[in-house]
C-alpha cells in the first residue's frame, strides 16, 4: 500500500505545441509526482515553413482531435489510469482584473460585480463565465449603531478580482476531455496554477514571466494574488521564425540553430537575432513590473521565468543581466516528492511541468 494513499488527480497542460500530464497525490500535507507524461505536437515541415514566409503569421493552436489525441498518447505510454483531471486555460484566451467595490453584503456584490464586468470585459458578458472573489479590504467607514453606545465599524472597499472565461471555450475543453476519455474535475486559469506551484505561500510582490510557443504571460503576483496578468504575442515560435528569416533557412533548421547556438558568442549573427527578440521580452517586463512598483510603492523581490526557452544556450544569462534584480528558475518541485529514479531530471521538470504541477495540486 502506498504511503501516500490512492488518492490521485491529474493535471494537464495544453499548449501550442506541446501537452504536459502529471499524477500526483497528497498524504500528510505532502504532495508526490507518482507520474508525468509530455508530448510535442509537431505542425508538417510545411505548414511551419509557410507560416513564416506570410507575414504577420502566429503559430496556431492544437485542434481538438490533436489536443485529445496528445493526451491518449501520453496515457498510453506512461500507463497512467487516473482519470480525474484539472485542466488549465491559457491565460491570453481569458480575461482579468482588480475592480474595486463598495462594501456590501455578498449577495448585493455578486449582482453588483456582473453589472461592473461589463465596463472591463471586452466582449458581451452573455458570451462569458464570469468568476470573483474579494482579495482585499480597503479603509473603513463608521456606522452609528441604533441605540447602541458603541460605533460598529465596517469595510469602506473591497478590491475584488474577477476573471471571464469566454464560455465557447469552456465548451471546446469539455469536448478535449470527452474525447480523451478523462473528467474534468476543474478548469481554471493558468495563471492560478502557477501561484499555486511556483510562489505558494511567498507574500512578497514577485512577478512570473511565463514564455510559450505562441506567447508571454507577464503576471504579478503581491500577497498571494494575481495583481496584473498581460500577454504579448511574442514567444519561442516567433524568435525560431526571426531566426528562418534571417538565416534563408527552413523552420526546423532555424529550430536546430535556436537550440543548438542560441545567445552563445560562437554564432554573432544568430545571437544578434536572438537578442534583438528576447530584449522584447525583457522591455515588457521592466515596463510591467515598474508601472507596478511605482503605483503601490513596492518593490519586486524577484522575477521567476519559466518555459521552454530556459534551455536555449545563454538565455538565462542574458535575461538576467537585461532584468537585473534576482531572476529565478521557477521551481514547481521545491514541495513535492518525487521518485528517486526522476531526481536527475528535477530541475528540469521543476519549470517544465509548473502549469501541470499547480494543477493537480488543486486537485488534491
Amino acid at each position: 500500500m502506498s504511503f501516500f494513499g490512492s488518492n490521485k488527480i491529474l493535471g494537464v497542460d495544453i499548449g501550442t505545441s506541446s501537452i504536459k500530464v502529471v499524477e500526483m497525490s497528497k498524504s500528510s500535507g505532502r504532495y508526490k509526482l507518482e507520474n508525468y507524461g509530455i508530448i510535442e505536437v509537431g505542425r508538417s515541415g510545411e505548414a511551419m515553413n509557410e507560416a513564416i514566409q506570410t507575414a504577420g503569421a502566429k503559430q496556431p493552436r492544437l485542434s481538438e482531435d490533436e489536443a485529445a489525441g496528445g493526451i491518449i498518447e501520453i496515457l498510453r505510454r506512461t500507463g497512467i489510469t487516473t482519470r480525474d483531471a484539472v485542466l488549465s486555460i491559457p491565460s491570453y484566451l481569458t480575461f482579468s482584473t482588480v475592480i474595486n467595490m463598495p462594501y456590501v453584503s455578498e449577495e448585493e456584490l455578486a449582482n453588483a460585480v456582473s453589472f461592473e464586468a461589463r465596463k472591463y470585459v471586452p466582449v458581451p458578458v452573455s458570451e462569458v463565465m464570469l468568476d470573483w472573489s474579494i482579495i482585499n479590504v480597503v479603509g473603513e467607514s463608521r456606522q452609528i449603531v441604533p441605540d447602541a453606545e458603541t460605533e460598529k465599524k465596517k469595510p469602506a472597499n473591497v478590491e475584488v478580482f474577477l476573471v471571464a472565461v469566454p464560455k465557447s471555450e469552456i465548451e471546446k475543453y469539455q469536448r478535449i476531455m470527452k474525447k480523451a476519455g478523462l473528467n474534468m474535475k476543474v478548469l481554471e486559469t493558468e495563471s492560478f496554477a502557477l501561484i499555486r506551484s511556483l510562489v505558494g505561500n511567498d507574500l512578497s510582490p514577485v512577478a512570473i514571466v511565463n514564455i510559450g510557443s505562441k506567447g508571454t504571460a507577464i503576471m504579478l503576483v503581491d500577497n498571494g494574488v494575481e495583481r496584473i496578468n498581460q500577454n504579448i504575442d511574442f514567444g519561442g515560435f516567433e524568435i525560431t521564425k526571426n531566426i528562418a528569416l534571417a538565416m534563408k533557412a527552413s523552420f526546423a533548421k532555424a529550430d536546430d540553430i535556436k537550440k543548438t547556438n542560441g545567445l552563445l558568442p560562437d554564432n554573432p549573427a544568430v545571437a544578434g537575432v536572438i537578442s534583438a527578440s528576447v530584449d522584447k521580452i525583457i522591455t515588457e517586463t521592466l515596463r510591467i513590473a515598474q508601472n507596478y512598483e511605482n503605483s503601490r510603492g513596492v518593490k519586486m523581490s524577484k522575477v521567476i521565468v519559466i518555459g521552454g526557452i530556459l534551455s536555449m544556450p545563454g538565455f538565462l544569462e542574458y535575461f538576467r543581466s537585461g532584468v537585473g534584480g534576482t531572476v529565478d528558475i521557477g521551481n514547481a518541485l521545491a514541495r513535492v516528492v518525487i521518485a528517486p529514479e526522476l531526481e536527475t531530471l528535477r530541475n528540469d521538470l521543476s519549470s517544465t511541468l509548473a502549469v501541470a504541477v499547480g494543477l493537480a495540486m488543486r486537485g488534491v
